[in-house]
């Protein structure tokens, strides 16, 4: 497409979406989808190998159930989950600023290191996703984060990653007055993203980290940034959304900073198809951006006892919805997990469906079967071994139809269905990655 068409077509579009006009494109080269990915990592159409990637999780955001060691000092009783934090920012307030950094440096050096990054590339991994919150850059007035230093250990895994030839997405995946009220945006039960002052700060961030990691310092190892983590779509206003955050950032990334990075755009828990009009032009080209989907079967209780049948047709569809989709598609968080049984995965003092014990806001749930020793993996059954090791590989048939994969989490503390590092020391994981034991369930082998 020519420069002047182009143009015509951005200009039009910021106009529908009721933003100001993107400054003068004349002097730029635009990339296509495909031509700043395959600058950035590899040849789509020669066919070379998709993203397979792990996240880097639980390290420079907090989630519970992925570190437990450093929330269960904060415990009153044995009975429940009285006194503990519920997310990190509840963490660094009853800590006070002193405490937890003291507490957090520790945790910082130690959960992920050089060797992890080495380990993880030579388990065939290509890629890792590190999520970072907004406190790691800016806070408000009244946070109880001190900002600056986890931005420090990210260059640093960086770093660590070009050593070991693994590419990078940046992922801001906390945003002032949280996204989606969950744990891991920093700051659990409030959706107060899009007021003004959590938008303008969180706005202020994503500039830093879109100028910093599309820079020259970083810009071979880090191939795309993405905008947002989980923006719970049915419980914000997207319009603003996508007039306010996202249009804003990408005129800044590709118009001011003259970059082009790809960016990474998370579907908000929308349909397949449901972005295909966003930013997409008439030929087929999509400004550089990559939709990320995320994917799990338990986090309701008609998910978690379904049949492996109905599992594994649910698992395929999600590789057969993106086939249609106008942006390119990577799976960018799915798990190998069967239960909600790790402590704390549903929140702290939430319990889990799977025992019926859940309990949020008056919502409960019945028994499907006991949480019993289910981090102790020797003492699953042989069919949930099977079963394990069978929905990881389907999992990753049906994602490498298109764009390919990166599994969420590379390690925890305590929980072997969600650390990939146990799975693979305990054989439920492929090594190497194309090792099928159950192949092509989705036909696409």
């Amino acid at each position: 497409m020519k420069l002047l068409a182009f143009a015509s077509l951005l200009a039009a579009t910021a106009s529908a979406l009721a933003v100001p006009q993107p400054k003068d494109l004349s002097s730029l080269q635009f990339p296509t989808q495909k031509d700043a990915l395959n600058k950035r990592y590899y040849d789509y159409d020669n066919a070379q190998e998709p993203i397979r990637g792990v996240n880097i999780g639980g390290w420079l955001v907090l989630e519970p159930y992925i570190t437990p060691s450093l929330f269960e000092p904060f415990r009153t009783n044995e009975y429940n989950d009285d006194g503990i934090p519920v997310d990190e920012y509840h963490y660094w307030e009853q800590l006070g600023k002193e405490e937890a950094m003291a507490r957090l440096v520790n945790h910082w050096d130690n959960f992920y290191t050089a060797q992890d990054f080495a380990d993880i590339a030579s388990q065939g991994f290509n890629m890792v996703r590190i999520p970072i919150g907004y406190w790691a850059f800016e806070t408000l007035e009244y946070d109880p984060y001190v900002p600056g230093w986890q931005q420090l250990y990210l260059d640093k895994a960086i770093n660590w990653a070009r050593d070991n030839n693994l590419k990078v997405w940046v992922d801001l995946h906390g945003a002032a007055g949280s996204q989606n009220g969950f744990d891991n945006s920093g700051l659990r039960d409030s959706i107060n993203f899009l007021e003004d002052e959590n938008l303008n700060l969180t706005m202020t961030v994503l500039k830093k980290l879109l100028k910093k990691y599309s820079g020259d310092e970083f810009v071979d190892t880090v191939i795309g940034i993405e905008l947002l983590n989980e923006p719970l779509g049915p419980s914000i206003d997207l319009d603003k959304y996508k007039n306010d955050y996202l249009v804003p950032a990408y005129d800044y990334l590709r118009n001011t900073l003259g970059k082009d990075q790809n960016i990474i755009i998370h579907d908000a828990f929308e349909a397949f198809n449901y972005w295909d009009d966003f930013m997409t032009l008439n030929d087929g080209d999509h400004y550089g951006i990559t939709l990320d989907h995320h994917h799990y079967q338990v986090f309701s209780s008609g998910e978690l006892q379904r049949s492996w049948d109905e599992r594994l047709g649910v698992t395929c569809s999600w590789g057969e919805g993106t086939l249609s989709e106008s942006h390119w598609t990577v799976a960018g968080e799915f798990s190998a997990a069967l239960t909600d049984c790790a402590k704390w995965l549903n929140g702290v003092g939430i319990g889990a469906r799977y025992d019926g014990s859940f309990n949020k806001n008056g919502a409960s749930s019945y028994y499907i079967g006991s949480c019993n020793d289910n981090e102790n993996v020797y003492a699953w059954s042989e069919e949930r071994k099977q079963d394990t090791r069978k929905y990881i590989e389907a999992q990753f048939d049906a994602f490498e139809m298109r764009g390919g994969w990166i599994i969420w989490c590379y390690k925890t503390e305590t929980s072997v269905e969600w650390g990939v590092n146990q799975l693979i020391a305990n054989g439920l994981f492929p090594q190497p990655l194309t090792d099928r034991q159950y192949p092509g369930q989705c036909n696409n082998a």
